[in-house]
């Protein structure tokens, strides 16, 4: 059944391409676009800079989210350049498209437009004055796929099968309403779920069947985005998340991989099971975005 399913969402994803590639190339304009004035920053809880505090047990919104970082950068080399985070955190594909975010009440735009109708709307009404859209979505779809039991396969399935169908809409609906000469950058993700790796052999299976999830996910993702002309920051690269060679922390157990070690240094997983990013790790997200940023800001990855 298993592999039925993955045939099933590869034909899918090549229905897709099928589908998209004429518009790619109709909509490629032949004109360079205005002076950039615009950052418009897309997704879930990791482009609004959401933290956890241990001391109240609570996450918060940072100003040290990986939008803020990459914006300072970005205003350092144009201080024209204003931010437009449109993220909302616990976003996913479907919440994206239809609405339902679960804290839309606490974005700019509320409750009443979903946020790629509100992104799209921005596009339209600032066409040729956007130097750069970032987005990260997809995560939430497969969230609580994994547990301390393994991988869910059919809930990991249903939401694979979900990323695949959302995001070439989302994609789709910003290449219209921007044009093919925005700049969008997506990502791929990191993973949380390695840190079950410390608790004992199973979790170590958990940790490993993880690994596989987000290696399916990120695939989809950069599908998806690569398909519609947007680049794709390696997060889940600059996270080491398939490197199981054993590295030497202090304040972890001899032989701890190094994708473990680094999703404890760089999020609040270990111990505090939170799966946000903590202000060091959100600049190594930053930096990752710096990195497949396009020409006219070039010099920002450098200044990583």
């Amino acid at each position: 059944m298993l592999t039925l399913r993955l045939v099933g969402i590869v034909a899918l994803l090549a229905g897709l391409v099928v589908g998209a590639a004429p518009v790619a190339h109709a909509g490629v304009p032949r004109t360079q676009p205005a002076a950039p004035r615009y950052y418009l920053a897309l997704g879930d809880s990791l482009a609004t800079g959401v933290q956890y505090d241990p001391a109240t047990n609570q996450t918060y919104v940072s100003a040290q989210g990986y939008v803020a970082d990459l914006y300072a950068r970005l205003h350092a080399q144009d201080p024209s350049l204003a931010l437009a985070n449109l993220s909302c955190p616990g976003e996913t594909t479907t919440t994206m498209i239809h609405g339902g975010c679960p804290y839309a009440a606490e974005t700019s735009y509320g409750t009443s437009r979903p946020q790629l109708a509100v992104a799209e709307a921005f596009l339209r009404a600032h066409r040729g004055q956007v130097a750069l859209v970032t987005i990260d979505i997809g995560a939430n779809d497969v969230d609580g796929c994994a547990s301390a039991t393994g991988v869910d396969l059919a809930c990991t399935m249903d939401g694979l099968t979900a990323v695949a169908t959302n995001i070439s809409s989302i994609m789709s609906g910003l290449r219209a309403a921007g044009g093919w000469a925005v700049p969008i950058v997506g990502m791929s993700y990191y993973d949380p779920v390695l840190a079950a790796w410390l608790t004992g052999p199973a979790g170590r299976t958990v940790a490993r069947e993880s690994v596989w999830l987000s290696q399916v996910l990120n695939g989809v993702l950069w599908f998806g985005y690569a398909l519609h002309g947007a680049a794709v920051a390696p997060v889940a690269e600059a996270f080491h998340t398939t490197d199981f060679t054993p590295v030497t922390v202090p304040g972890l157990p001899t032989g701890t991989p190094r994708n473990v070690a680094t999703i404890c240094a760089l999020t609040w997983m270990c111990p505090y099971a939170n799966i946000h990013a903590n202000a060091a790790g959100y600049r190594v997200i930053a930096q990752a975005f710096a990195a497949r940023l396009p020409a006219p800001w070039r010099r920002v990855a450098a200044a990583g």
